[in-house]
């Protein structure tokens, strides 16, 4: 039988006021997908559940300057639905159209998926390549957080026990920015995690050079990641064939020398490098 006190605070003030007291024996449910799986199989054990999906402070998405703001608790749904993301954001919106179904995506929350610090959570490549940051509070007051920061591994979350997330801080596609885009593997078509992902922004010259590029992996390594190894080795170069293999076999390889060989290996390594290909190849004739 499970034994935890559910507690809805009306608004943040409350939430930070109980975490200053309760934090260590509280567990914050931003939309519970994963919380409810880890409940019931006993492999989460705490005092107080604390439901955060409802506040109005975590629900919205803005863009103001060069800032767009994406709250914590803005569902999957909500993202799929954004005007403002299909614009500026628009390899998170495509995450959000693969991810679960479509009862998952209307309770699960941005907020939940990277603080439950999953390798393959679906939104975190394309939070890599718009160069995100978590706005994270606590009793005392607030800090800004880069995503990386806040993996500490595979589903270990770096925040304090009286910590959460209010918002993500994300850097726009600019207007004239034409290729971004997000893909991934899955073991079947719907309804599945994912075994490979990846997501790309890139900016092409006139005479079609890369001139920029931010590209992120996840499913492969402890944590999702940005590459610069290979967003360096493209850019300044004319895609083709033979180039766009290169970075395919660079990327498998940088995954290597992180995970060593394991018995996924024998899948990843052509999988990753197939996938990039397929997700770049729309650069050679653009």
């Amino acid at each position: 039988m499970i034994n935890i006190e559910y507690i809805r605070p009306r608004g943040l003030n409350d939430t930070l006021a109980f975490l200053r007291d309760h934090g260590k024996e509280t567990k914050v449910l931003a939309g519970g997908t994963d919380i409810m799986i880890d409940l019931r199989s006993g492999a989460l054990q705490t005092r107080y559940l604390m439901d955060v999906s409802r506040l109005s402070e975590l629900r919205k998405i803005e863009i103001n300057n060069d800032e767009l703001s994406v709250g914590a608790g803005v569902t999957i749904s909500e993202i799929y639905r954004s005007d403002v993301l299909t614009r500026f954001a628009p390899a998170l919106k495509k995450a959000a159209t693969q991810f679960a179904s479509n009862q998952v995506r209307n309770v699960a929350t941005i907020g939940g998926n990277v603080g439950n610090c999953s390798p393959c959570g679906d939104t975190i490549p394309p939070l890599l390549i718009h160069e995100a940051e978590a706005v994270v509070v606590n009793p005392d007051g607030r800090r800004i957080v880069s995503i990386e920061e806040i993996f500490g591994g595979p589903y270990h979350c770096t925040l304090r026990p009286d910590e959460i997330i209010t918002r993500f801080i994300l850097k726009p596609k600019s207007a004239d920015l034409e290729f971004s885009d997000f893909k991934k593997i899955t073991r079947r078509n719907e309804l599945a995690i994912a075994r490979v992902s990846m997501a790309a922004m890139v900016q092409q010259s006139t005479d079609k050079s890369i001139s920029f590029m931010r590209f992120a992996l996840g499913s492969c390594t402890p944590t999702p990641r940005r590459f610069l190894e290979v967003e360096n080795f493209l850019t300044g170069n004319v895609p083709n064939e033979e180039l766009l293999w290169d970075a395919g076999r660079m990327l498998a390889e940088g995954m290597l020398e992180i995970t060593g060989r394991r018995p996924t290996t024998v899948y990843k390594e052509p999988a990753i490098q197939g996938l990039f290909m397929r997700m770049m190849c729309p650069l050679i004739n653009s």
